[in-house]
């Protein structure tokens, strides 16, 4: 005979899925960990012993939070300062979720959770359970008290405007690590001509400071004027140290599976620039320094080891 699951055992089964599932409808792990509070607390209040297959329950009561996160989050992100842009996870860290199909791995790169911004909450909601948990529609229209059919239609119209709005190709660590080397040495050379040799001719630069780090809430478009912004960028200057709390060393690394630079000062994580890469070059880099959306890479990332130190310092 088995052993009996008391109800925490239960729940702290459905966890990292849940986390994971958190995490791609909200963009943010904090925000993914208090719906996943939020969650346990109902649970926690629920007459368990009625309830026919947990794992379902699990799934509709944080969904149905995270909609309505999503519904309210609208109203915040118009008052948030500057440009919101998701938190990026470093490689390793659980909350990114199942990464076996390329599906799974591409409905968490960093380009799509941008994309999904743009969605309505339940076309994120459809497309997060059928693209990247393979949810069948029929227990998506359970969650989400829609029919079927609607299901259907809201993921199809989700998945094109996902594949619009991308141009995403699957890159290994090996060769992420060689375009963020390239990408370093150009952004470090003074001069604009090697970064716009890297970047496609429609590139563009965004910052997410969240008011508490400086960072231009329009985008730089264009590789002439992303390529001048990131010269000046990469240029050693006293006031960002001043600013950051000590001089950055500038780290490759993998986010959200790609490639991506990491900014360190005495262990701590000060921004994350994820860089997306089709075959024409760089077609996007987005920088997350809100301090607020960098204190879980900073925990993944003293837990690692970092045996090739930084390619460069600011």
């Amino acid at each position: 005979m088995g052993m009996i699951m008391n109800d925490t055992d239960v729940f702290e089964a459905a966890r990292p899925r849940l986390e994971a599932i958190g995490y791609r409808l909200l963009g943010s792990s904090s925000e993914a960990e208090d719906a996943v509070q939020e969650t346990f607390l109902r649970w926690q209040a629920a007459d368990t012993g009625r309830i026919e297959v947990p794992a379902a329950w699990l799934t509709k009561v944080l969904t149905n939070y995270c909609l309505n996160q999503l519904t309210s989050a609208r109203a915040r992100r118009e008052t948030y300062v500057g440009r919101w842009l998701p938190e990026p996870l470093l490689d390793g860290d659980p909350m990114l979720g199942p990464a076996d199909t390329a599906e799974q791995r591409e409905s968490v790169s960093y380009a799509v959770l941008v994309l999904l911004e743009r969605l309505s909450p339940n076309e994120r909601a459809v497309y997060v359970l059928r693209e990247a948990f393979d949810y069948p529609h029929r227990e998506i229209a359970g969650i989400l008290d829609i029919s079927e059919a609607a299901s259907q239609q809201i993921f199809h119209r989700a998945k094109k405007h996902v594949a619009d709005g991308k141009a995403r190709t699957e890159i290994d660590e090996a060769a992420a690590r060689r375009i963020v080397e390239e990408f370093i040495a150009a952004a470090t050379s003074g001069r604009t001509e090697p970064l716009i040799r890297l970047l496609t001719a429609d590139a563009i630069a965004a910052g997410d400071g969240g008011g508490k780090v400086p960072a231009r809430a329009r985008a730089f478009e264009g590789a002439v004027a992303v390529a001048t912004f990131l010269r000046g960028l990469f240029k050693p200057a006293e006031a960002k140290r001043r600013l950051v709390g000590g001089v950055p060393g500038m780290y490759a690394a993998t986010a959200n599976g790609g490639p991506a630079i990491v900014a360190v000062v005495d262990g701590r994580v000060v921004g994350i620039t994820c860089l997306e890469v089709t075959p024409e070059g760089i077609v996007a880099l987005r920088s997350q320094v809100n301090p607020d959306k960098l204190t879980r890479a900073t925990e993944v990332w003293a837990a690692a080891e970092h045996p090739e130190g930084p390619l460069c310092t600011l």
